[in-house]
């Protein structure tokens, strides 16, 4: 009987070992997404498999254990690393999937205007609208913030929009501007990381990014004339980055 006794508490005991060893790993699971998130380095490097998982664990090691309020051990924090990576390259596939970039649109030689917000300004609005659908071809966009109206359009019309806002207030007037339209899936609206993963592939090539405009299933990125065709070489290349 005592033998029975004794082989029921070594089972349940190993039981026991085997959920605590369950629990520190998903703790440890826990802090390290929470680390890789709040940084968009290590994040990249980690979804492109270019990070060594037992030097980032050694360097994340004393972070983590500081989060955890005990000792980590360098295998098990290895292991979360690469179960973090496999989500992050899952979830670069599906976001990647979301961008049609076989339908994208270049337009050049655009301006953009901004006006402070009046009283007045609403009545201008259709003013611009009544102008433009008369040019199909024109590229126009009219967005009204908080405090400030911007209009980006063809310089083929800029002489009459500003006709139309000469009693208005101009904050700035920027020239020589192109703009990129990008096709997106409608499952966009409801997934993270989508303009993110475009838009930082131009900002760590040192494109500037004058302003940005999104629809429904749209995304227009408005730069200058001069990063156009290195921006769009760079976009090309969407789905191999």
């Amino acid at each position: 009987m005592a033998n029975l006794y004794k082989s029921i508490f070594r089972q349940n005991l190993t039981k026991i070992y085997a959920n605590v060893t369950l629990v520190t790993m998903i703790s440890i699971t826990e802090v390290v997404e929470e680390l890789v998130k709040s940084s968009p380095l290590l994040e990249d490097g980690l979804t492109r498999g270019i990070i060594s998982y037992s030097a980032l664990a050694r360097d994340l090691r004393p972070q983590i254990e500081k989060k955890l309020l005990k000792s980590a051990g360098r295998s098990a924090i290895v292991m979360a690393l690469k179960r973090t990576s496999g989500k992050l390259k899952t979830k670069r596939k599906t976001v990647q999937q979301m961008v049609n970039l076989s339908g994208i649109t270049i337009r050049s030689n655009l301006a953009e205007l901004t006006y402070l917000n009046s009283n007045t300004i609403i009545e201008k609005h259709k003013k611009v609208f009544l102008a433009s659908e008369k040019r199909k071809d024109i590229f126009c966009n009219l967005t009204q913030g908080v405090r400030e109206t911007m209009l980006i359009v063809g310089e083929e019309i800029l002489t009459e929009m500003e006709k139309i806002f000469a009693d208005e207030r101009l904050v700035a007037k920027i020239k020589d501007l192109s703009s990129i339209t990008i096709l997106l899936t409608k499952e966009t609206v409801s997934t993270s990381g989508v303009y993110y993963s475009i838009l930082k592939l131009l900002a760590w090539n040192e494109i500037n990014i004058i302003d940005v405009i999104s629809t429904y299933s749209e995304l227009t990125i408005i730069l200058s004339n001069a990063d156009i065709d290195r921006a769009f070489s760079i976009l090309k290349n969407y789905k191999n980055s």
